[in-house]
């Protein structure tokens, strides 16, 4: 049918179209064709009249745009090849940021076998080298952010975080989170305290706790200062650190052990309750129950003074939390003296072998460290003592209103407005001083528990990987102080950018590509530092 001229198919459709009787048999006799074949030109020729008249498209333009398809088609396979090869860059910053996030190599092929192609995942050997290449480069690069970060590390929050055994030396400077420190090892004594205190020559005050290698780092640390300034009597002396006692593990201490205390009183009124459903079992069974109401007596006498006794030392537990605090509960600041006298009463009602660590932390001088650093800040924001003392007022009481309720909160609100009326009669420049104020009772450190926030966010390392690398904890890092906020006080912004440092890229992979002597480069530039 195929090689029939064109003619014979429209003298075949006439035929079969407007031929008489017989005529269709004729001509398939004529042109050796059967007669089936001539219905299907027929019907063929006529389909093609009727579109040309309807008016489509021609021949010639349908070539045209099959010859455009054809290019079309060949230009996405040329531009799919080249997709494949430069996804190389875009693996290798999914292996680097979940490798930062926390994830094994295993896991991470299985995430790119989902949205690469099967032939062009890469191996287990190849994505191990990707994620190692960019350890070694954040070790680099952090060594040039560390240098330009030393003029805004004046604070730090210092603790120990174990990985199966080993310990990490973390350093948070707290106002903005920057994790500026993260020494793996190889032990947690002072002298290797004192080698990571050693990169900030601009440290002032530390708050950790109480353990025997973070003071003697620091020791060693201000014994290392007084030397340099003895043998060089013409440069400005650099002041001692000073160190604060973390109150986070003091108050936790004291939650640990009071809520020992309350299981224990629960127990003793469900022994009582217990004993009483014994009296009345006996009662109704008709049996003497003068030795079970003894007993049952007994065990709510001793459950009443197991409850009595805990409600006191919650009266000085928190009475001890008052003291840690920078505000009294009465509005006033607080200071050294009253906290001291408050701790000292206290702590007469925190007998037993169990409150032993929270009376030798309380009694350690460094644990009011931070309301003295607060009292000498506030001196100089605010020189005169009575506007001084009246915006603190003024500070308290609105935070107090916003979570106070019913009486409270109309008593709040009565005190807020009696504060500021007195600020304004002190002062007409009192919005200064108290914006001054509650930055410095914002940010004054009294706990490290910046680092105990570092510790969750170090648990994904800690449960996927057997050993983690110090090129593993710069890469985390680097990460974790060039990503933003999403989220609280801090939303919107990273650390290094709460820090104060202005950086050539917010984005934490282009910084990693950046050469470390172009980076410090930049960052040596006033465009960049100001």
């Amino acid at each position: 049918m195929v090689s029939l001229p064109v003619v014979t198919w429209i003298g075949n459709a006439a035929a079969v179209l407007s031929g008489q009787w017989g005529a269709v048999s004729q001509r398939a006799r004529d042109v050796e064709c059967s007669r089936q074949a001539m219905y299907q030109q027929a019907q063929r020729v006529e389909q093609a009249v009727a579109e040309e008249q309807a008016g489509g498209p021609s021949r010639e333009e349908l070539l045209a745009e099959n010859q455009r398809l054809h290019d079309e088609n060949r230009t996405l396979w040329a531009l799919l090849e080249e997709a494949e090869s430069l996804s190389r860059a875009l693996q290798q910053k999914f292996a680097a940021t979940a490798s930062a996030m926390g994830l094994s190599l295993t896991q991470i092929i299985t995430l790119l076998a989902i949205v690469v192609p099967q032939r062009c995942v890469p191996s287990r050997a190849t994505v191990g080298r990707w994620v190692e290449q960019s350890n070694s480069r954040a070790g680099h690069i952090l060594q040039v952010l560390d240098r330009a970060c030393q003029a805004w590390i004046l604070t730090l929050c210092l603790d120990e975080i174990f990985f199966h055994r080993e310990p990490v030396l973390v350093a948070v400077e707290p106002r903005s989170m920057a994790w500026v420190g993260g020494q793996r090892g190889p032990d947690r004594t002072g002298e290797s305290w004192c080698r990571v205190l050693q990169q900030w020559p601009g440290l002032e005050r530390v708050v950790s706790d109480a353990g025997t290698g973070l003071a003697r780092g620091v020791k060693l640390l201000n014994e290392a200062r007084a030397a340099a300034a003895a043998a060089e009597p013409e440069q400005p002396a650099v002041a001692p650190v000073q160190v604060g006692l973390d109150v986070f593990h003091t108050v936790r201490e004291m939650q640990r052990i009071m809520g020992r205390r309350w299981a224990q009183v629960e127990k003793l009124v469900e022994a009582a309750a217990q004993a009483e459903q014994q009296v009345e079992d006996a009662k109704r069974r008709g049996i003497d129950a003068r030795g079970a109401a003894a007993r049952a007596r007994a065990a709510w006498g001793k459950a009443e003074r197991a409850f009595d006794a805990a409600v006191q030392v919650e009266a000085a537990v928190e009475r001890i939390k008052a003291a840690l605090a920078l505000v009294r509960p009465d509005g006033q600041l607080n200071d050294r003296a009253w906290a001291q006298q408050q701790i000292t009463d206290a702590l007469g009602k925190l007998a037993g072998e169990a409150w032993s660590k929270v009376r030798r932390l309380l009694g350690d001088a460094r644990t009011l460290n931070h309301l003295d650093w607060m009292h000498e800040q506030l001196a100089q924001a605010v020189p005169d003592p009575q506007l001084r003392d009246a915006v603190v007022r003024l500070w308290y009481w609105r935070r107090y209103l916003g979570r106070a309720h019913g009486t409270h909160q109309a008593h709040a609100a009565q005190m807020v407005v009696m504060a500021q009326l007195l600020c304004r009669r002190l002062s007409s420049e009192w919005p200064l001083a108290y914006a001054r104020v509650g930055h410095i009772l914002t940010h004054t450190v009294r706990a490290s528990s910046a680092v105990e926030c570092m510790n969750s966010v170090l648990r994904m390392h800690q449960a996927r990987h057997r050993h983690v690398s110090q090129g593993m904890l710069d890469l985390k890092r680097l990460f974790w102080n060039c990503r933003t906020f999403t989220h609280g006080k801090r939303r919107g912004a990273s650390p290094y950018q709460l820090l104060g440092l202005r950086l050539p890229t917010d984005d934490w992979w282009e910084l990693l590509q950046m050469d470390p002597e172009e980076l410090e480069q930049k960052l040596s530039t006033q465009e960049v530092m100001v």
